[in-house]
């Protein structure tokens, strides 16, 4: 049994308990500005490799370094399989904070996360800091292990 899409007893993993329902509604009604962007992402990335995790579909892109989470839809950059691994469960992770966020998803994870990727790739290097470091990141490090069951 993949415990990525079930839970003990084979009860599906929504969010800690949700039905699957539940979990669809809010991502589409209070997430539906974050899973748009997702959805038109994965019609542009329909032509790569996808699979299921929990309740989210992810694409693997080509290359390594990297994951972006758009609601329910992931995208993911890894050659390794354990790190392909880490990083469904960490984006799966950002996908349960776009469910409590809704459209505040941009401004306390999209943009913190973005600017952090970017343009302090040098700095955590340098000085040894953990990608967790900054708050959003380690918040979905967090939850994707606690609701995703890995």
């Amino acid at each position: 049994m993949n415990r990525g899409l079930t839970g003990g007893g084979g009860a599906p993993i929504a969010a800690a308990g949700w039905s699957r329902g539940l979990f669809y509604l809010l991502q589409f009604t209070w997430g539906l500005p974050v899973n748009a962007v997702g959805l038109l992402a994965f019609l542009c990335c329909a032509h790569l490799r996808h699979e299921t995790f929990c309740n989210s579909l992810v694409t693997y892109l080509p290359g390594d370094g990297g994951g972006l989470s758009l609601g329910v839809f992931l995208f993911i950059r890894a050659q390794s399989a354990s790190e392909r691994r880490r990083l469904r469960v960490h984006e799966y992770g950002h996908t349960v904070q776009c469910l409590f966020l809704g459209p505040l998803y941009w401004l306390v994870v999209v943009l913190p996360s973005v600017i952090w990727y970017h343009f302090f790739a040098g700095f955590r290097k340098r000085y040894h800091v953990s990608y967790d470091a900054l708050y959003c990141e380690r918040w979905a490090t967090a939850w994707g292990k606690k609701w995703s069951g890995f």
